[in-house]
């Protein structure tokens, strides 16, 4: 075998495993620490050794490689285990598998029978099935199986954490074996697309003698895609091979990526190269500085690959790999100042990852309260909270925590909840292998090319309508399984062959755990309702018309135009982003699926609630009680009715009374004589403790008056009968009442028996106005408060305007009447204007 620089470590490393079961081992890239530690570890063991590898090429990669070192098989002592695809046999010792596959392992052998060993490789990459991994097994080395060795392994890892976590256990370093690579940013931001910019950086390396094979990283398949392209051309000139290598090839296609070749290589690979495989004959690196990281989308509740800008450590990651066997080179697609912008490290994904998939997989491994549980870095308690609420309404979980029957059985895939709960649905309906295409649908990227369904741009195909944009893939993928999945037929059909054999993948693999029982051909309504049980708090109703939404969750969102779903109003939205243009930010569902309102009375029943309301009608100038049956925050039923409401029913009246204003019901002149009457009384007679009434005590008279009434029109009546002012002197006691009638009446009797109205104002004195005549005979003003306050009279001519305003009428008749009687006389003969003013009458 060909030495590498781990090779000196490995004695230390046994060691301190036969002293301690713990340890942390710092290697950089192209140390060999993948292959040679756990080939190191199969014979100081008892049992079996699990490598844990954060990616699947990664794990059929580093087993091939042991497997040919050791001059052997793939599949005999070595072999490999990842989602869907498992290489190995009776022999097999040491056995290289992806993360998740690890924990469901736990879950049906909570002991970990027959494994002596576990390593977790690339840990640095933080993913969240190996902080669960990690967390899961250090539980187990505690509370069962203290002999059983944990080895924790990266290449850029602040180890001191770790190794505090694993009960303050050894760190040791290997220094690696490096050469020197010259390292070049651009001067400024380059704006061209991204294939055109690795297109020039390839040519300019061809330029300058490229010696051996180049390696570009770049964020995914469509834009390796592109990149392939665009240097077709240069490559074919140069006598390059260029080759694709990312997840979702086919293994020999990967294979012929990283395995030497007779030709000079220019491997277009995602940033399953930053770790784990080595590619000899590498000496340049074209690094776009992106990747696709994983988070979760907050509508499918699945994991998303959003194109990002990676860490200062994976980019030293990257860098590393032209330094292998000489001198090599780096060309940033990037400039120094963003490189220097960037975080030291990537973000965990315990942090930014959706956790129902964890939580899930914790309650089953008896965790009841997940914010207890020893994480090695806790996530937040709201995605937590997120998960076992959505557990809960998936039906995989009870309100304590404990996994449900129904629960159980979604663990029996190796699925995001969602998609087995979709799957086991289906079944349920005799469509387990049209469910088995949707779930693999869901869970790969679509069809048409490009993350899931973003590849279809504009209106439609064809115009093309359905209940469904899922059905309308299940139809695509059953027209490329007609053609056998050939690749030229599905270039015509404008497939994305990888993709299409993901599916396929996937779908053959769950067929194998599900079964066929009661198989038969499903009908449409099956499968979309299979799709309303993956995604319970997705529901949608379309507005009247066009393409808003109304989310079930609260607030709106827009359909995208892609969609075929263009005629139903109650939907699933499926999958969808937040698009932000300017301040504002707009929810556009990409993928959704119809629904009738009756099978979320099948389906979920208990989330249903009803309501009863009282709602004013302008209108009509009543209250309506309005009973709605309700599904989150969508109204699946409303009725409407004038009865009933009860005390609801009044304060709705009030409150819309109170917004018309009291001046609706009663004349505002006589509102406010009452209060000036009543401040008067207060002011005149402090000692009474009569209450100086105000605004917000018509406020309270007129809610008072709605009680027990259901319109306007009623209030108004009651009103006739004395309604609002009834209701003011309501607020007074009845001694109180009886004062204010006593000393601030509403009429005084003048001479002749004629009733004068008193008006009362706020800061004025009480006041009448009548004509003169009215006063013949009284040699004194009229008093109220029980004689203490004289009225003012405004005495009037025959026209109505004031001949004199005084409180002193004797005065009047004295001083004034005699010339006011000349001058009036001649103005009005016709009135009566005696002499003696007080001999009349």
């Amino acid at each position: 075998m060909q030495p590498l620089p781990i090779d000196p470590l490995l004695p230390e490393i046994i060691a301190s495993l036969r002293r301690t079961p713990n340890l942390v081992i710092e290697a950089p890239p192209g140390a060999g620490k993948t292959t040679r530690v756990p080939a190191a570890l199969v014979g100081e063991v008892a049992g079996e050794v699990l490598v844990l590898e954060p990616r699947r090429l990664a794990a059929r990669l580093a087993a091939r490689r042991v497997a040919e070192e050791w001059g052997e098989r793939l599949g005999e002592t070595v072999g490999y285990q990842v989602r869907f695809d498992e290489v190995s046999g009776p022999r097999t010792r040491l056995r290289f598998l992806t993360e998740g596959v690890l924990t469901r392992r736990l879950l049906s052998d909570p002991r970990l029978g027959g494994v002596g060993a576990v390593v977790l490789d690339e840990f640095h990459e933080r993913h969240l099935q190996a902080d669960l991994a990690l967390a899961l097994l250090r539980r187990l080395q505690r509370a069962a199986r203290p002999e059983l060795r944990l080895v924790v392994m990266s290449a850029t890892l602040e180890a001191a954490p770790v190794a505090a976590f694993l009960d303050d256990c050894p760190v040791l370093r290997s220094e690696g074996r490096r050469f020197e690579v010259a390292v070049e940013h651009l001067a400024r931001p380059d704006e061209r697309p991204l294939a055109e910019q690795v297109a020039a950086a390839l040519r300019r390396l061809i330029a300058e003698g490229l010696e051996g094979d180049a390696l570009v990283f770049l964020p995914g398949a469509s834009e390796i895609r592109r990149a392939q392209a665009a240097c077709a051309q240069i490559a074919e000139a140069a006598n390059l091979l260029l080759l694709p290598l990312h997840g979702d090839l086919p293994a020999a296609e990967q294979d012929r990526a990283v395995r030497p070749a007779a030709a000079r290589k220019v491997i277009l690979s995602t940033n399953v190269a930053e770790s784990s495989v080595t590619i000899d004959g590498v000496v340049a690196v074209i690094d776009s500085g992106l990747a696709r990281v994983a988070g979760h989308s907050p509508w499918s509740g699945l994991p998303t690959l959003d194109v990002a800008r990676v860490s200062r450590a994976a980019t030293a990651q990257r860098t590393g790999r032209a330094g292998r066997t000489r001198p090599g080179r780096c060309l940033r697609l990037y400039t120094a100042q963003d490189y220097a912008a960037r975080p030291e490290h990537e973000m965990a994904e315990v942090r930014r990852a959706d956790l129902a998939e964890a939580a899930l997989e914790l309650h089953a491994a008896g965790a009841r309260d997940l914010a207890a549980f020893e994480w090695f870095e806790a996530p937040s308690s709201a995605a937590l909270l997120a998960a076992d609420a959505l557990l809960r309404r998936l039906g995989a979980i009870a309100a304590g925590g404990e996994v449900t029957p129904l629960g159980r059985r979604m663990l029996e895939f190796p699925l995001h909840p969602r998609q087995s709960r979709l799957l086991l649905e289906a079944a349920s309906r005799g469509a387990a292998a049209q469910g088995c295409v949707l779930a693999a649908l869901v869970g790969e990227r679509d069809l048409r090319a490009g993350d899931l369904f973003k590849g279809t741009r504009g209106a439609p195909a064809g115009g093309a309508h359905g209940p469904s944009d899922l059905l309308d893939r299940l139809d695509l993928f059953a027209a490329a399984e007609r053609v056998s999945f050939a690749p030229e037929h599905l270039a015509r059909m404008n497939l994305d062959p990888g993709a299409v054999m993901a599916v396929d993948r996937v779908r053959r693999q769950l067929q194998r755990l599900v079964g066929r029982k009661g198989e038969a051909a499903a009908a449409d309504e099956a499968l979309l309702i299979s799709v309303l049980a993956g995604y319970p708090d997705r529901v949608a109703r379309r507005r009247a018309s066009g393409d808003e939404l109304l989310l079930g969750g609260g607030g709106a969102a827009r359909l995208a135009p892609a969609s075929v779903v263009r005629g139903a109003e109650w939907l699933i939205a499926v999958d969808a982003e937040e698009r932000r243009g300017g301040r504002a930010a707009e929810t556009l569902v990409r993928a959704a699926s119809a629904i009738e309102p009756e099978w979320l009375l099948d389906l979920f029943a208990d989330a249903l609630r009803e309501t009863t309301e009282a709602v004013w009608n302008p209108q009509a100038e009543r209250v309506e009680v309005v009973r709605r049956l309700l599904y989150e925050a969508l109204v699946l039923d409303e009725r409407r009715d004038r009865e009933g409401g009860g005390e609801e029913a009044g304060r709705e009246l009030a409150r819309a009374a109170l917004e018309a204003g009291a001046g609706a019901f009663a004349e505002p002149e006589e509102i406010d004589r009452f209060l000036a009457r009543v401040a008067f009384v207060a002011r005149t007679f402090p000692e009474t403790g009569l209450p100086a009434l105000g605004e917000e005590d018509v406020r309270a008279a007129l809610a008072e008056l709605c009680r027990g009434r259901r319109s306007f029109a009623e209030v108004r009546a009651a009103a006739g009968r004395g309604g609002l002012l009834g209701a003011l002197r309501g607020r007074l006691s009845p001694e109180q009442a009886r004062l204010l009638t006593r000393m601030a009446p509403e009429h005084v009797t003048l001479p002749g028996r004629r009733q004068a109205r008193v008006n009362y104002e706020r800061d004025r004195p009480p006041w009448l106005a009548s004509r003169m005549q009215d006063f013949f005979g009284l040699a004194e003003g009229p008093r109220v408060a029980g004689g203490r306050v004289p009225i003012v009279l405004h005495l009037l001519a025959p026209n109505q305007r004031p001949v004199q305003v005084t409180t002193d009428l004797a005065g009047f008749w004295a001083r004034i009447y005699p010339q006011a009687r000349r001058e009036l006389g001649r103005r009005y003969p016709r009135h009566a204007w005696p002499e003696d003013p007080l001999g009349t009458r």
